[in-house]
């Protein structure tokens, strides 16, 4: 290729058929442009030392940002080179480079070290790591590949998975924790309970023999569910795996905790709830990630936990609120245990007193098999269920309309005399709602119309958004000043057992304080749901579900299945109906809920939901995701993203706006914003297309700051 200029300094001219100097450059930079970026050499401008072997060092920044969802790459200083291994905590600077002519080191950051390479992909020139927090790997290959898997399922970022994956750092804990040492397996347990039902002690045997079943159970009422839990996890550490349960709260999760270690002794397991502090749960997830414990009994967080050679995930009643992670990007603990059922080849069991559409879905299609018990199982330990009927009607005229009519006043008097007594009410406090007596108009605040309630017997009506007192209040339709309920609360409830049966004890378990048991005597405990105590020896002798129509009438797709599922865990504390036990549920008998409870029949419920489902095209059926902001950003994000064909695009729709002075809801907008919300609803194997294409839609409105937050949420709980 000939120069620019001739031999006399003169511009020469290139010989015929080649190209002008003008041309030649345009090839050259062209030529530069496509050619292969060269690797940059493991250097610093620090000078440092690096390591002589696999200086690179991919490190995962804990930035919980869709757009910067990848790895970086960091020099790894000869220093550190013996503790920078994959899996450990660094620090790093991050957000380094040229500003204003000079380099800049950027601010530190957490991370993780995922890789050591020879070489690096960056063209510039490497940061170093800042340091290395812990030489203790915490993120092993496998854990952070279904880390990947449900970030990639949610569209959310690795680094916010992560942060709900791996427990925070406590030193002192790292020097306490066990080091490893397989565990010898113990003996296979016998069936126990199981025979009550026809496939389970079958299904014991295959886990005891090494091998991957998978079920859907639907347990008996009665308060034998924890040992059979316990049973099933012993059976797979008798085959030399590992086994994993989460529960929906730290009580069920000591119910399971006692049963297995009656069942295998201590030692053999751990369990790992928020009750047990920080430094002591860190500790135990220590010992699983070492090897050295092989079970986990567990609330939502143990669902990542990194049991060696899983052979066994459990999770019990998946229909539980607190099974979905309220944290970014909200993965629900059913579904991450599906997933590491799937990627671990290991055994399932789902268990619950009702039942999901989602476990539907799953006996449906045949992925997992139904673990039930016969008819006569059924009747013989369930209890009688009652409803409001047409004879009690014509006996109490007042039957259906009144919040405790003769049947249930009945009920707890001669239930009195053999045992303590069960009332479930939806709502805690003591009148949350209050409304005029004269037109029925719903009492607002005068300061920022929000809905008044009653805190105690004398205490003025307070509001339920600012907090402000209105002694004075008038009522802005008819100028009434009598206010009545409309709503009455656990506390309430309790004020007016208390009076009618003043010789009986009355206890309340709600949000405040829960009950873990109560004595085998008569009292009457006043419960919210999911907050009922156990009763020591029988059970409870009666039970009263109150004010059904306040869990039905919410505007939610898992209305009927919510409200069946909690009136069924209440009913299953209850004595059998040959010792006695009744359950009273306030709600219109004709329901189709109502009806499952009084047939105890929640996989009957449940299929024909999911039915209906089908039909509408609803989630599980369906894949869905919600788009939630701005209308403009809203419509911008779903006009970029690269949705599948058969995606199906609902909305938007405007989502009421937050009133003054009223805290902001978790996902609303806030408080002088108008937001809108876009569903897109796909066919089933078009989910991960789904979540793919909005993930990478909303980096590159990151990227480019683009003005308006959107938030994506894939599986959303709450579509109305």
């Amino acid at each position: 290729m000939s120069s620019e200029n001739g031999e006399n300094g003169q511009p020469g001219k290139p010989p015929a058929g080649e190209p002008s100097g003008g041309e030649q450059l345009a090839l050259i930079r062209e030529t530069v442009r496509r050619a292969k970026p060269p690797r940059a050499r493991p250097r610093t401008w620090r000078g440092a030392e690096l390591a002589a072997r696999d200086p690179v060092a991919r490190v995962l920044v804990d930035k919980g940002l869709v757009h910067l969802d990848r790895f970086f790459d960091y020099a790894v200083p000869a220093a550190m080179d013996a503790e920078a291994r994959p899996g450990v905590r660094v620090r790093v600077r991050f957000g380094a480079g040229e500003r204003g002519g000079r380099r800049e080191g950027g601010g530190l950051v957490n991370g993780f070290i995922v890789e050591r390479r020879a070489e690096s992909d960056f063209p510039g020139v490497l940061a170093p790591i800042a340091q290395v927090l812990s030489p203790e790997p915490v993120l092993g290959p496998e854990l952070l590949r279904l880390c990947r898997a449900v970030a990639d399922r949610y569209a959310g970022a690795l680094a916010d998975v992560v942060q709900l994956a791996v427990p925070p750092r406590m030193a002192r804990a790292e020097k306490a924790a066990p080091d490893a040492a397989r565990p010898t397996p113990p003996p296979p347990p016998g069936p126990g309970s199981w025979t009550r039902y026809p496939a389970g002690p079958g299904y014991l045997r295959a886990l005891a023999g090494g091998e991957s079943p998978r079920a859907v159970w639907t347990a008996l009422p009665g308060p034998h569910w924890p040992e059979e839990l316990a049973r099933a996890l012993a059976a797979t550490l008798a085959s030399g795996r590992g086994a994993l349960a989460v529960l929906p709260d730290g009580r069920s999760a000591a119910r399971v905790d006692a049963a297995l270690t009656a069942l295998i002794g201590d030692g053999r397991h751990v369990v790992l709830t928020a009750d047990a502090g920080a430094e002591t749960r860190y500790r135990r997830w220590l010992a699983v990630n070492r090897g050295a414990v092989r079970c986990v009994v567990g609330t939502r967080a143990a669902m990542f936990a990194p049991v060696r050679d899983l052979g066994l995930v459990a999770i019990w009643d998946d229909g539980d609120s607190s099974h979905r992670d309220p944290h970014e990007p909200m993965p629900h603990a059913r579904e991450v245990l599906l997933l590491r059922a799937a990627r671990e080849k290991c055994g399932f069991l789902l268990g619950a007193h009702g039942r999901t559409v989602e476990a539907a879905q799953l006996v449906e299609t045949g992925w997992a098999r139904p673990l039930t018990a016969d008819r006569d199982a059924v009747r013989a330990t369930a209890p009688l269920v009652r409803t409001v009927g047409d004879g009690d009607e014509a006996r109490d005229p007042a039957a259906r309309a009144a919040r405790l009519p003769t049947l249930a006043w009945n009920t707890v008097r001669d239930a009195l005399r053999l045992g303590p007594v069960l009332v479930q009410v939806p709502r805690r406090g003591y009148v949350p709602r209050l409304a005029c007596a004269r037109c029925r108009e719903p009492a607002r605040c005068a300061r920022c119309a929000g809905p008044l309630e009653a805190t105690g017997g004398d205490a003025p009506p307070t509001c339920g958004w600012c907090g402000d007192a209105a002694p004075a209040w008038v009522c802005a339709e008819c100028g009434g000043h009598r206010l009545r309920g409309r709503v009455f609360g656990a506390r309430r409830t309790a004020e007016e057992l208390g009076r009618a049966f003043p010789a009986v004890p009355v206890r309340t378990s709600g949000r405040d304080h829960v009950l873990g048991t109560v004595p085998d005597r008569p009292a009457l405990v006043v419960s919210t749901p999911g907050a009922e105590p156990v009763a020591e020896g029988a059970g409870y002798a009666a039970a009263l579900l109150l004010d059904g129509w306040a869990l039905l009438s919410r505007p939610d797709l898992r209305a009927a299945e919510e409200a069946l599922r909690r009136w069924l865990d209440a009913a299953a504390l209850v004595r059998p109906r040959a010792e006695g036990g009744t359950v009273v549920v306030m709600a219109e008998p004709t329901l189709r809920p109502v009806q499952a409870l009084v047939r105890w029949d929640p996989a009957g419920h449940a299929r024909r939901e999911l039915a209906e489902r089908a039909e509408l095209g609803f989630p599980p059926v369906s894949r869905m995701a919600a788009v939630t902001g701005p209308p403009e950003a809203v419509a911008e994000l779903l006009a970029s993203a690269d949705l599948p064909a058969d995606a199906e695009v609902l909305g938007p729709v405007p989502l009421p706006e937050a009133p003054p002075g009223r805290p902001r809801r978790p996902g609303g907008p806030p408080e002088g914003e108008r937001w809108e919300r876009a569903l897109v609803r796909v066919p089933p194997g078009s989910g991960a297309a789904l979540a793919g294409a909005l993930k990478t839609a909303q980096a590159a409105r990151l990227a480019r700051r683009a003005k308006g937050l959107v938030r994506v949420r894939v599986d959303p709980d709450d579509i109305g």
